[in-house]
């Protein structure tokens, strides 16, 4: 199986690194492009191989996987690049949440999904959030869950719900890292314990955490009453972040959300400004990849 990553930035690379630290996938399996050749190249170095390809196009040509990992608003300047080489038999995945499923299907003959990952899948853990365009048939969803079930657990859900689930599984790692560190902050600020023995144990507790709400069965209402005894020194603590933290959570989403449609309405602009002439057919042509090629994103 060959599959193609374009853009090995953040994402991109962490991605085929957890790939290849499974075994779901083998560096001769991975063809490569990005802006800045040299940082798929140092991929191609620890991972000897690996392809790196000359342009976009020739990355996706042939390919019966294409992750673009690239930020949103270079999405529409990859699809026109790559339009032209695309089948209607090969699988596009999309892992940035504001470019829309049916914006691609409008570009490409290609069948499209987006999986929206996290930085936890680095450890293999953590939700990969999967969604399905109208082309994916279902032996497409079984390639691609079986894939993301190597480094994290593939969790189906509707397009609509992608801003507010990228809020908790893959923007929550950062939000959770924050109150960690500025829980520490004061705990070495108020007490004699060092700031990294702090986190060390903030570290362990969210792990130990996690696996009772997982594995443990445990809701988090079950989880608080089992620790806080009445009247006891975790009920003064629930009690203060009950009062403080009311509405804290509304405004993050809140903003997430605003954010989001912002970002929906300037993609749209810069799509149609890429969109293919209403007569002519978005079948693949597979002429001179080296002719007339626009930079690599």
């Amino acid at each position: 199986m060959k599959v193609a990553f374009i853009g090995t930035g953040s994402m991109g690379s962490l991605l085929i690194e957890a790939f290849l630290r499974s075994g779901a996938l083998y560096p001769h399996n991975l063809h490569v492009s990005n802006r800045s050749k040299s940082k798929a190249e140092m991929l191609a170095l620890r991972h000897p191989g690996l392809h790196v390809a000359a342009s976009n196009a020739e990355a996706a040509l042939g390919s019966d996987i294409v992750f673009i990992c690239v930020k949103p608003h270079h999405f529409p300047e990859v699809i026109a690049e790559i339009r032209s080489v695309l089948l209607e038999t090969q699988l596009l995945i999309s892992i940035t949440s504001p470019v829309l499923i049916s914006v691609l299907e409008e570009q490409v003959p290609a069948k499209i999904a987006k999986i929206i990952p996290s930085i936890t899948h680095s450890v293999h853990s953590g939700a990969s959030l999967c969604i399905y365009g109208e082309r994916v048939q279902p032996e497409d969803r079984l390639l691609l869950e079986q894939l993301m079930s190597s480094i994290s657990r593939p969790t189906p859900i509707k397009e609509s719900e992608t801003r507010i689930a990228s809020d908790i599984s893959s923007c929550g790692p950062a939000f959770v890292s924050f109150i960690v560190q500025q829980w520490a902050k004061a705990a070495a600020q108020m007490t004699g314990i060092s700031m990294p023995e702090a986190l060390s144990l903030s570290a362990e507790m969210l792990l130990g955490t996690g696996r009772l709400l997982t594995e443990g069965g445990l809701t988090p209402e079950q989880l608080q009453r089992r620790v806080a005894v009445p009247g006891g020194v975790t009920a003064e603590g629930l009690a203060i972040l009950e009062e403080r933290l009311e509405g804290v959570f509304l405004s993050l989403i809140e903003a997430t959300q605003r954010k989001h449609e912002a970002d929906l309405a300037k993609l749209a602009a810069l799509f149609d400004a890429v969109k293919p002439a209403a007569n002519s057919s978005v079948s693949p042509d597979h002429g001179d990849l080296e002719s007339d090629r626009p930079e690599m994103l």
